[in-house]
């Protein structure tokens, strides 16, 4: 293997991360010549403390001390009506994911197409003996993206069955529609060892509570990832000018579920090496913080517009460090022309453009900071009451006029026009682009081959409930089959690229998911096989199952790879690997 040049990480980032610059060092002299940063400057608002944790160390794994492993078996079902049911009325998801196991306590979510009308139905399930009722259950509205779905949570307990086939009848009444699904359960014994004995865990610092699962890289990097949550929870108490009147609680979650944060009473935050979102984790829980604050800081109505503007103004960006104002800039008419206007964006926040929406939003946040002060900005948000209309925007409105005397079209010429003062920078333009198609990409990505994922419909459970059932499975397992981590390492790739300004490679990697994704969507039977980058990760990834690991990212130059994997003891490790004519073989 050549010989690597080690650095020192100044930021306590993630230990994956530490490993990635190790890999793009050793690829440095195959990569293109680094395109000059943006010129322009700016101060992240609020300042931030210094970071003084140590750098994460690798520790190499020299030799296996195990049998590689074929990947589990998945569950699998099969469709069959038994009364007439309307073609793609229904579609229907078991929980966990990954495939269902004895011994598991799974949930049904039995989904409606788009346009039903079933607010008074609901579903009748039946397993193997058609005299035995499972549940009932009804139609409701689940996630931010309300779809309407019938959903047994835990409802189906597999204790004490057998190992096999199980018939499940669904009823859905009063229509009257019936259809079977045969059901697969594999045995509890094929479960893998560290999924087996997995359990929920404890850390408590000053600020907070953190709760996460064992035999996961959270629980690997714990010592690190709780110093990282005890400094951001000191910055945000400093930004927001109030304490924690009680601990915060964190769960830490080892799948990836939307982009990575979620808010309500608890935060859950995903955390895992494979994280194909490719955000900084620091900054996706210093959001979330955010949102804990501003919510126990009070107000009548606060705009989700601006309420997600704060938490990324408050964190110094959305996934990353970025100039707000520069970045919102590029989405103006004359340069990439994205812009969203404020009323329809403010009516509609969660259905807009996702990273559009949040840039606008924490860009807007800025501007009247920045132009009014802190104090007349929280005046004015804390006093937004909900108008007759139910509209946010005429929310927005009538309090701006109340306490700045213009309202929302006024607000948005004066924000327009600081935008249009910034410089027009290609750089800056092109990140915009790119990070707007990855992100709708990889919601792409979910919404086919990872759904429990997709942020509009997460699966988000009562993490209270799960600690105090000893639940683990919903959020321990995610797709992992050798598809998915090819598409899930073109990402990490991509988002290397994208990060260091490598646009025309990030957006080949880009092309690549795509391409493969529209293969899935067309019922291509090698999806995979449609793009060279696509089918090499897909080999790559089944070359390193085959020596016993799981690929967490691959970095190619030419017919050589390094790879990053995971072993069964947890710890990190570089793989090399050159293509023969053989296939890809692991050194």
């Amino acid at each position: 293997m050549p010989q690597r040049i080690f650095l020192v990480i100044i930021s306590p980032m993630r230990r994956t991360y530490a490993l990635l610059a190790l890999f793009l060092l050793a690829l440095a002299c195959r990569m293109p010549v680094l395109s000059p940063a943006p010129t322009a400057t700016w101060t992240p608002l609020p300042p931030t403390l210094t970071e003084t944790l140590p750098p994460p160390t690798l520790t190499p794994l020299p030799t296996l001390t195990f049998t590689p492993t074929s990947p589990p078996p998945t569950a699998t079902s099969t469709l069959a009506a038994t009364l007439a049911v309307p073609d793609n009325a229904f579609s229907l998801q078991y929980h966990p994911d990954g495939g269902l196991y004895v011994g598991d306590l799974v949930s049904l979510s039995v989904i409606s197409a788009p346009g039903m009308e079933l607010s008074e139905a609901s579903v009748t399930a039946q397993v193997d003996d058609s005299s035995q009722t499972l549940a009932t259950f009804d139609f409701g509205s689940w996630g931010i993206g309300g779809r309407s779905q019938a959903t047994l949570i835990w409802g189906w307990d597999t204790r004490g069955l057998s190992t096999g086939e199980h018939t499940l009848t669904f009823t859905v009444q009063p229509q009257g529609y019936s259809w079977a699904e045969t059901v697969t359960l594999l045995s509890a014994e094929s479960l893998p060892p560290r999924q087996a004995t997995a359990q929920w865990a404890s850390r408590q610092t000053a600020c907070c509570v953190i709760h996460y699962i064992t035999n996961t890289a959270v629980e690997r990097d714990i010592d690190t990832l709780a110093a990282m949550v005890e400094q951001q929870a000191q910055e945000a108490i400093g930004q927001m000018g109030i304490g924690f009147s009680d601990p915060i609680v964190i769960n830490i979650l080892p799948r990836l579920l939307g982009h990575g944060g979620f808010a309500a009473d608890e935060i859950s935050v995903s955390y895992l090496d494979r994280n194909y979102a490719a955000n900084s984790w620091d900054m996706v829980v210093h959001h979330e913080m955010a949102h804990i604050l501003d919510g126990r800081s009070g107000g009548d109505l606060r705009p989700s517009l601006l309420v997600e503007g704060l938490a990324v103004y408050l964190a110094g960006g959305h996934y990353k460090p970025e100039p707000l104002m520069l970045r919102a800039a590029a989405l103006l008419e004359e340069r990439l022309n994205m812009y969203l206007p404020l009323a329809p964006l403010a009516d509609d926040f969660y259905a807009s453009q996702h990273e559009i929406g949040y840039l606008e939003g924490g860009a807007l946040v800025q501007f009247l900071v920045e132009t009014y002060g802190w104090e007349a900005f929280s005046g004015f948000y804390r006093d937004i009451h909900p108008a007759d209309s139910g509209s946010q925007a005429e929310a927005m409105d009538a309090a701006l006029q109340a306490h700045f005397g213009f309202g929302l079209d006024e607000l948005e010429s004066d924000f327009l026009a600081a935008l249009q003062a910034q410089p027009d920078d290609p750089v800056w333009r092109e990140d915009v682009r790119l990070t707007v198609r990855y992100f709708d990409l990889l919601r792409r990505y979910q919404e086919l081959l990872d759904p429990s994922a997709y942020f509009r419909t997460a699966w988000l459970l009562d993490t209270r409930q799960m600690r105090e059932r000893g639940i683990v499975a919903d959020y321990l397992r995610h797709p992992s089959a050798p598809n998915n981590l090819a598409l899930e390492t073109l990402f990490i790739a991509s988002s290397h690229y994208l990060a260091t300004f490598h646009f025309a490679e990030a957006e080949t990697y880009l092309d690549a998911v795509s391409m493969v994704l529209d293969a899935y969507q067309q019922g291509a039977t090698d999806p995979l096989s449609v793009h060279p980058l696509a089918a090499d990760h897909l080999a790559i990834s089944l070359a390193v199952r085959e020596a016993g690991y799981e690929v967490e990212g691959i970095w190619m130059g030419g017919d050589e790879a390094y790879v990053l994997a995971s072993g069964q003891e947890l710890l990190l490790i570089e793989l090399h690997l050159v293509r023969t004519a053989g296939g890809w073989q692991v050194q």
